[in-house]
């Protein structure tokens, strides 16, 4: 039997939100409803997804492995239907992410002189959402940084970068030419990946510099961000010994179109 995926949704609903009621408040369901589609689903599959008793719900070994599975397939899905849309619609479009620092015009302009029948846009990406966009088809390839979450991805390397430190302008540190990691021993650092409970989340770029003008952390940033992003009150040292950042060029592994061909090839002779 194929696998029905408006009841893959209603599970993902209900395994994130782990509460019945809840996820059909989301789903704009009722509650009766749903615990029928998820009954019909764990009969498709002839497994047990939830355990549910007096304390709550929870998943079953099953039902986690399902979870891990469903977001990419429905990001797949979601992908498929923005390609076919974007196809239907006429003229050819390619949407390029990037992260802050990476410049992509020069790349944007070859590509678009060599393909004028296609309509070229950039748009930014962040760190918590480089591969999500690219994986539900928001944007057909993206510019993006590590860390990175591989599953589901091609990664093409194009270059990398040096790193430096992102001071306060009066930190003591932050007339120095250059520093090792071991200089900075001791400073408190700003948890984007990893915030504490709480911790405020830090997403972009500006909001980095606001956390280090006002004292909060330092952090490392590649250099090209800290040459598009200077300001008076912030100062950047490079470290001589910092991991240098690098810069992938990625797409879904599931689509292959002769465009992201054609762009990876221009963004690799360009870099």
């Amino acid at each position: 039997m194929d696998l029905d995926l408006r009841k893959v949704r209603y599970f993902t609903a209900v395994a994130e939100q782990l509460h019945f009621g809840r996820a059909a408040g989301r789903l704009h369901i009722t509650q009766p409803v749903l615990s029928r589609q998820i009954r019909a689903l764990e009969k498709d599959l002839d497994a047990p997804l939830f355990e549910r008793d007096s304390h709550g719900v929870t998943l079953t070994p099953a039902g986690r492995q399902l979870l891990d599975d469903a977001r990419q397939l429905l990001a797949a899905a979601d992908a498929t239907r923005r390609r076919v849309r974007r196809a239907a619609r006429g003229p050819r479009r390619l949407v390029v992410g990037f992260r802050a620092g990476v410049v992509v015009t020069p790349v944007l302009r070859a590509f678009g002189a060599a393909h004028p029948d296609v309509a070229v846009h950039a748009r930014r990406v962040e760190w918590d959402d480089q591969e999500r966009l690219i994986l539900d088809g928001t944007v057909d390839l993206a510019y993006v940084r590590r860390p990175i979450h591989e599953r589901g991805l091609t990664l093409l390397p194009l270059f990398t970068e040096d790193r430096v430190a992102m001071l306060p302008a009066r930190h003591r540190l932050a007339g120095k030419r250059d520093l090792a990691l071991a200089d900075l021993a001791g400073e408190r650092w700003l948890r984007c990946a990893d915030p504490l409970r709480d911790d405020v989340p830090i997403r972009t770029v500006e909001e980095k510099f606001e956390c280090v003008a006002a004292g909060t952390g330092i952090t490392l940033v590649p250099a090209s961000v800290a040459e598009q992003y200077s300001r008076p009150d912030i100062a950047h040292v490079p470290v001589r010994d910092a991991e240098p950042d690098q810069v992938f060029l990625a797409w879904a592994a599931s689509h292959r179109s002769p465009l992201i061909t054609e762009f990876a090839r221009t963004a690799r002779e360009r870099a």
